[in-house]
C-alpha cells in the first residue's frame, strides 16, 4: 500500500532548526536506517486561524467555519490521519506548548463534537481508525517535577477524539539550544535508536498499515 511506512514528524516549534526540530531529525535518521520513510513537516509553515469558539462545529457535519480562505488546519489533520505513525516534536514554553501548536490543537474541537455524537449513536465507537503517536518534548529548564505534565495532558485530550494516543515519549530537560543537545552524544544516539525501533515496527507492518 502506498505510503503506509511513511512516518509523519510534525515539527511544532516556531523556531527553525531549534532543539525539538533536531530531536525529530535524529529520530528520522534512525527510522530511515530501519527502512521507514519519514516526512518532516514544520507546523510553522501552515496558516492556522485560531478557534473563535463559535460552536458551529457542534452541529453535523461538524465542519469548521474557519476552514477556508487559505486556512490549512484541515490539510494538517489529513496528514495526521493518513500517516501510520506520527511524531510530535515540540518545545515546552512556560510548562505548556507553543502558541501556533496550541492554535492547531484548539481547531480539533470539531473532532470532539463528532465523537460526542458518535458516542450517543454508537455507544462510543470511533469514526476514525486507531492512530499511534509519539511525543518528543524539550525544555530549557533543568528541573521541575511537573515540567511536562500540562503539555502531555493537552496532547492526550487533543488526540483522544481522533482515536489516537501517545504510545511512547522522550521528555528532555536542560536543552535550551541545539548546542546543548550536541553536547550529549548519548542522548543523540538514544534518539536515533528510538527512531530505528519505531521504524522497524512501521516497516514490519507496512502491508496492513498497522503499528502496535
Amino acid at each position: 500500500v502506498r505510503g503506509v511506512n511513511r512516518i509523519l514528524a510534525l515539527l511544532c516549534s516556531p523556531r527553525p532548526d531549534g532543539v525539538s526540530d533536531n530531536l525529530a531529525r535524529l529520530f528520522a535518521e534512525g527510522a530511515v536506517e530501519a527502512g521507514a520513510g519519514v516526512r518532516l513537516e514544520p507546523l510553522r509553515r501552515y496558516a492556522i486561524a485560531p478557534c473563535i469558539g463559535c460552536g458551529a462545529c457542534s452541529r453535523p457535519p461538524h465542519n469548521c467555519v474557519l476552514a477556508k480562505n487559505g486556512d490549512q488546519a484541515e490539510e494538517l489533520f489529513s496528514l495526521l490521519q493518513a500517516a501510520p505513525l506520527v511524531l510530535l516534536a515540540a518545545p515546552v514554553y512556560f510548562y505548556a506548548l507553543p502558541a501556533r501548536f496550541k492554535a492547531f490543537i484548539d481547531r480539533g474541537q470539531r473532532f470532539w463534537a463528532a465523537r460526542s455524537q458518535a458516542d450517543a449513536a454508537k455507544g462510543g465507537e470511533s469514526l476514525l481508525p486507531p492512530k499511534p503517536v509519539l511525543a518528543a518534548l524539550a525544555a530549557g529548564r533543568p528541573r521541575g517535577g511537573q515540567l511536562f505534565n500540562g503539555a502531555l495532558l493537552t496532547l492526550k485530550y487533543f488526540l483522544a477524539p481522533q482515536n489516537a494516543r501517545i504510545q511512547d515519549t522522550r521528555l528532555l530537560r536542560g536543552l535550551d539550544k541545539p548546542e546543548d543537545l550536541w553536547a550529549r552524544p548519548a542522548v543523540c544516539d538514544a534518539l536515533r535508536a528510538w527512531g530505528r525501533h519505531w521504524g522497524e515496527r512501521v516497516t514490519a507492518r507496512a502491508k496492513d498499515g498497522r503499528v502496535e
